[in-house]
C-alpha cells in the first residue's frame, strides 16, 4: 500500500486564504490529504472548507465549537489521522506563512528522520519576509531562550510548519500535551526528543500573511514563557 500523508490546517477566519491553500497542498503530491480544523470562523470559513470537500476526496474538515486553540486543533488532527492510518502527519498555516511548494522538501527529508521541521534560523541565517524587526526579534530571542532551557539543539522550536512519522505520535501521549499557543511547537518537539526519536531541520522561507490577522497575542507569549521552564522541571522528575 503507497505511503499517504495528511497535512493539517487548523482555521479561523481564513476564508481570504483557504480557497488558495488548499488546491496548492495537494498539487504538491498525490500523497497528500488535507484536513482542515476550524473554530466556527465567523467568516464562513468551514463552509468553504466543506465545499471543498464535497469536492475532492482529498479534503476533509473538523468542525469545533469555537476558538479553542491552536495546539487543541492539532491534536484533534492528529487523532483523527491515526485513527484513519495515515503514515505522516503535518502541521501547517492556512495564511501562506508557510510555503506549499515546501512539502515536497519534507517528504524527502522524512524518508531518514521522525520528525521534520521546518526552520527560520536554520544555522543563525534568518530566513523571515516582512516581518517587523520587533517581532523578528521576539522571535529569535524565544529560540535561543528555548534551546537553552530545554537543551535541544534545534534552531527553530517555535516554528509551525512540521511533518511527523506515524510512530511519533504514537509514541507520545498526547492527553498530556498542555500548551496550545507557539508553545506547543516546543513542546511536541521536545516530547519527540525525549522519546529519542530522530528530529531534522530543513531551511523555509516564511513570509508573513497578507490576508487576514495574526492570531499571536500576550497570552501566547506568555504560556511559551512559563511552558518552557516547566518541560525542563518534568524532564527532572522523569514526567516525559
Amino acid at each position: 500500500m503507497p505511503e499517504r500523508a495528511l497535512v493539517v490546517i487548523p482555521t479561523y477566519n481564513e476564508a481570504p486564504n483557504l480557497l488558495n491553500i488548499v488546491p496548492q497542498v495537494l498539487s504538491q503530491d498525490p500523497r497528500l490529504d488535507v484536513l482542515v480544523v476550524d473554530d466556527n470562523s465567523p467568516d464562513g470559513t468551514g463552509r468553504m472548507a466543506d465545499e471543498l470537500a464535497t469536492q475532492n476526496p482529498r479534503v476533509h474538515v473538523l468542525h469545533r465549537g469555537g476558538k479553542l486553540g491552536l495546539g487543541t486543533a492539532y491534536i484533534r488532527g492528529f487523532g483523527w489521522a491515526l485513527e484513519r492510518g495515515y503514515d505522516f502527519v503535518f502541521e501547517m498555516d492556512a495564511d501562506f506563512s508557510h510555503d506549499p511548494a515546501h512539502l515536497k522538501e519534507f517528504l524527502k527529508a522524512i524518508e531518514d528522520a521522525d520528525v521534520v521541521l521546518g526552520s527560520r534560523y536554520l544555522d543563525g541565517k534568518v530566513t523571515v519576509v516582512n516581518w517587523p524587526m520587533g517581532r523578528l526579534m521576539l522571535s529569535y530571542c524565544a529560540n535561543i531562550y528555548a534551546r537553552w532551557i530545554t537543551g535541544l539543539r534545534i534552531w527553530d522550536l517555535t516554528g509551525g510548519f512540521k511533518c511527523f512519522r506515524r510512530r511519533v505520535l504514537e509514541t507520545i501521549d498526547l492527553s498530556q500535551v498542555r500548551s496550545n499557543g507557539y508553545a506547543f511547537q516546543i513542546e511536541m518537539s521536545v516530547r519527540a526528543w525525549r522519546k529519542g526519536f530522530k528530529l531534522r531541520e530543513i531551511p523555509i522561507v516564511f513570509v508573513d500573511r497578507t490576508e487576514g490577522q495574526s492570531k499571536m497575542n500576550r497570552a501566547i507569549v506568555r504560556e511559551a514563557v512559563w511552558m518552557v521552564p516547566r518541560l525542563r522541571l518534568q524532564r527532572w522528575f522523569g514526567r516525559i
